[in-house]
Order: structure tokens, then sequence, then C-alpha cells
């Protein structure tokens, strides 16, 4: 009998562990639920809605502004090559309240695919807890802080911004810097390039949806001499503007060559230019549209110490981006405020 009432005891008192357990776990969960604690998923829409040109602008001259002090810590991404011609890139930034890291993946062959060239998110923390406060959709971010980072460097260099533009390519990275230079600049007129016409033909469309008159052009060299606004916004190993109708008061936005065997625009084009970039650090280890013209680099001044600068009062200028987590940190800094 005793043995009995020993099992019958050992059965009651793991029921009431398992018991107990089960009520831990609920709690945990329904902690879990609380607002404060689940980070917040942005889709691509949302992301998009949070970060209006203008003042994502605004953020990232405050950023850059906080880096040139040392208050924003960014160190160079991490490049990784994937099979299949594709590429990893691993970004993190963080200041004294909010810290990122960025994955992206950029693959060029998608587009044939149906599928998007870049992919990626932005995970997003508080820096001195660790705890999570969202999760950005970052292609969104990409293109949009990408474009507005264009924008205020043609806002802060370009002797004449008010266009009209040309842009060269038809993919994401071009129709966010129509968007942006619409926004930030109030480009009224436009002409797109693409080897593929009928995306030249989508994105003008596009562009007189936002109040933007567009014309696909088949020789941008020509349209060149028509424009004080460039944006070279392709994959190309090769260059696609010489420049040789390029007018004096031009401004080039280089945004689509990222690797140093990546190169948009021509050696003689970059040697007649004055020279920005959007980090020394960066262009001189990846800007290849620099490196394979083998510039002075005692030529070629960063975005932020151009700021400080008086504007430059004639051009041509050329304004090289190859991306910097702490742009992404710009981003999440607006969204997360």
């Amino acid at each position: 009998m005793s043995r009995v009432n020993v099992k019958i005891g050992d059965i009651r008192r793991r029921y009431q562990f398992a018991a107990k357990f089960r009520n831990r776990i609920r709690e945990v969960f329904s902690e879990m639920k609380a607002p404060d604690v689940v980070p917040r998923v942005f889709d691509a829409l949302q992301t998009r809605n949070a970060l209006p040109y203008t003042m994502l602008c605004d953020a990232i001259a405050e950023v850059l502004e906080a880096h040139r002090t040392g208050r924003v810590i960014a160190p160079e991404r991490l490049v990784v090559s994937l099979h299949g011609q594709g590429t990893l890139l691993l970004m993190p930034a963080s200041d004294e309240r909010t810290a990122i890291t960025k994955f992206v993946t950029v693959h060029p062959k998608n587009r044939a695919k149906q599928l998007p060239t870049i992919q990626g998110e932005v995970i997003v923390f508080e820096t001195t807890t660790g705890k999570r406060l969202g999760i950005l959709d970052g292609v969104t971010v990409t293109a949009r802080r990408t474009a507005a980072l264009s924008a205020l460097a043609a806002r802060s260099l370009a002797p004449d911004p008010s266009g009209p533009l040309l842009v060269i390519g038809a993919g994401t990275q071009a129709r966010s810097h129509l968007e942006a230079y619409r926004e930030v600049l109030a480009v009224e007129e436009a002409y797109i390039y693409s080897r593929t016409r009928a995306h030249a033909e989508e994105l003008a469309d596009y562009a007189g949806s936002i109040g933007v008159q567009a014309e696909v052009t088949d020789d941008p060299e020509s349209d060149a001499a028509e424009v004080t606004l460039i944006v070279t916004a392709t994959n190309s190993d090769f260059p696609v503007l010489d420049g040789r109708y390029l007018r004096n008061n031009a401004f080039i936005s280089a945004v689509g060559a990222f690797t140093p065997a990546m190169a948009e625009l021509s050696a003689d084009l970059v040697h007649r230019c004055r020279l920005f970039v959007d980090t020394l650090e960066g262009a001189r280890a990846e800007a290849g549209d620099y490196i394979q013209a083998k510039v002075d680099w005692t030529r070629v001044l960063p975005l932020v110490e151009a700021m400080h600068r008086p504007k430059p009062g004639k051009g041509p200028v050329i304004f090289k981006s190859v991306g910097h987590a702490m742009f992404d940190l710009a981003a999440a800094r607006l969204v997360f405020a």
C-alpha cells in the first residue's frame, strides 16, 4: 500500500511540476507578445513610408557629422563572394543609443529570373542593452538612403541642382533617384536610358506619375549636353558614360558600381572632373570608377568635409558612392527616434 501511495505522490508532484512549467511557458510567451518586447517588423511599404527623402537627407547629414567627430562607429563592411556571381554584404554601425546590422545580397542576374537584384534586412537594437527594436526591409532602406545621400550630395555640390536629370539605368536605384531628386531638388524633367528599352519606358511612365516629364533616350552621351544632373545606377563592369559632351556645370552621382572590378565612368571622364566620395576609406577600397582611373587621392574630398566648404561654383563634379553602414544607421535613427 505504501508503494502505491509513493507512486501516486510521485505522479502528483510531477503533474504539479508540469502544470507550473506550462504556466511559466504561457507567462513567457505572454511577455513576448507585449508591444515593448517584440521587435516590430516593417515590410517594404511601411519602411518606405517611414523614410521620406527630405527628412532622410537631414538624418544622413547629422550622421555624417557624428561620424566625423567619433560619435558614430561604423567599420568597413564585410564583402563575401557567393556562388553564382552573387555578393553578401554585412554592415554594422552604432551610436550611443542605436545600433544596426544590415545583411544584403546582390545578385545581378536576378532580374532575368523576375527576382530583385538586391535583398536584405536591417536589424535595429538598443546599443546599451541589445534589445531588438525592429527589422526594416533592407532593399527599401538601401534604395532610399542611397538616393537620399545622392540628393544631399547634389544639394551640396551641384553647381545647378535644378536639372534636367539624366538617369542611366532603370532598376530600383534609378527609380528611387527619380523620387529623391523630385522631392528634394524639385526636378521636373528627365531623360532615361537603359540597355533594355522596355525597362526605360516603364520607368518613364512612373516618372510621369510623380510629376517628372521623362523621355526615353537611346543616346545618353548626346543628352549629357542637355542636363545639369546625371545619375549612373547600373551594375555594369564597363563604363556606361564617357561624358565627351558634358557641360561644365554638370553634376554626376555614380552609385551603381561597388567593387574595384566595376566602373560606370570612363577614366578620361574621371580625370576631367572634381572628385568627391561618400567616405574616403570606402572609396579607396571599393570605388572601381576611381581605382581603375588611378586617381590621385589627394584630389578626392569626402562629402562631410565638402559640406563645411563653399559650394563648387563650377564643375564638372563627380560624387562617387559605394555605400556605408552609417547611412543605414541614419535611416534607423529616423524610424526609431
